[in-house]
């Protein structure tokens, strides 16, 4: 599942997309930008596949925003073999697992804070994916546990 959102600094507005794993939650790629391309969301897509390889089969899911239903993005999903799922207009229950992965991100971490550069909120978003929210931050879909722990008790048992 992907999506994007925004978050204000000094500078101006940083995009911040993501791609989420929904069996296990994890966020398995994204990408940060000061311009919200089809370029941003294709870098997320992208760290993705190197994170987890080329899928055998994947449903890709998203809204209708231009990013992705752009040529290029679709174009890359076609080369990876991915099968590309979109909202209807309007329904915003399809990316429920997105939504509350930014509202997480909204209120455990951003709220607090006041961003003076984009690199400044870069270092923080990644620092709340990779050292928080991956490892440590438990959900109640996998049953209490980090989505780390949820996928290495997948693989063990």
């Amino acid at each position: 599942m992907a999506d994007f959102t925004y978050i204000w600094t000094a500078e101006g507005w940083l995009y911040v997309a993501a791609v989420i794993d929904l069996f296990s939650r994890r966020v398995v790629g994204w990408s940060m930008s000061a311009s919200m391309t089809a370029q941003l969301v294709a870098d997320a897509l992208v760290m993705a596949i190197w994170r987890r390889g080329k899928p055998k089969a994947l449903l890709h899911h998203s809204d209708q925003g231009s990013q992705y239903t752009s040529e290029g993005f679709q174009r890359l999903m076609a080369d990876q073999g991915i099968t590309c799922s979109m909202s209807k207009s309007g329904n915003v229950w399809d990316n429920a697992a997105m939504e509350s992965f930014f509202s997480s991100l909204k209120t455990e971490r951003i709220a607090r804070k006041v961003y003076r550069t984009r690199d400044d909120a870069r270092a923080d978003v990644f620092d709340y994916i990779e050292r928080f929210y991956n490892p440590k931050r438990r959900h109640s879909a996998i049953g209490y546990i980090s989505p780390m722990e949820f996928e290495q008790m997948a693989q063990t048992g």
